[in-house]
């Protein structure tokens, strides 16, 4: 069977891993979910790669919300490089499904932008696993996570 990681942190304001975990069950095909929440997402390369060595995970979810500030901002790319080394060191994908702070217009965008993110992306994460073929089926269509779609380009 098998193993979705969901890697999550105490930081975001939104609960992302819940609303990726609703949105796997709501699509279930045979798997396991397995969930590991840290406190920051400089935490959560750490995170996924026990996921994937200490719980046999096939694939992973690194969910968090950075702040607003140029710190933050700086935290999240630490984040998201320790994600890409985490990813080659073992050969599995993390699909990085960050929501920042300064996204949303309000708090009511804020959330709504995460929960629809997080759920998008535990799609995209059912297609790679289980029918990578829908993906190449999508590429190049200026799909976007959360927002609208962008308008592909054409010759």
């Amino acid at each position: 069977m098998k193993r979705i990681g969901i890697a999550d942190t105490t930081f975001a304001r939104y609960d992302m891993g819940k609303a990726a975990i609703d949105e796997l069950k709501s699509n279930d095909t045979g798997f396991k979910i397995v969930r590991y929440t840290v406190p920051g997402i400089k935490d959560l390369p750490v995170a996924c790669k026990i996921l994937f060595e200490e719980h046999n995970c096939d694939i992973v979810m690194a969910l968090g919300m950075p702040g607003p500030e140029p710190i933050d901002k700086q935290c999240a790319h630490e984040a998201s490089t320790g994600l890409i080394q985490t990813q080659l060191m073992c050969n599995r994908h993390i699909l990085e499904v960050f929501v920042h702070e300064d996204e949303g217009k309000d708090e009511k965008e804020l959330a709504w932008l995460a929960d629809r993110r997080a759920r998008e992306h535990a799609l995209n994460t059912l297609d790679l696993l289980f029918k990578p073929e829908k993906l190449v089926k999508k590429a190049g269509k200026g799909l976007r996570e959360g927002f609208e779609d962008a308008d592909p380009l054409k010759i």
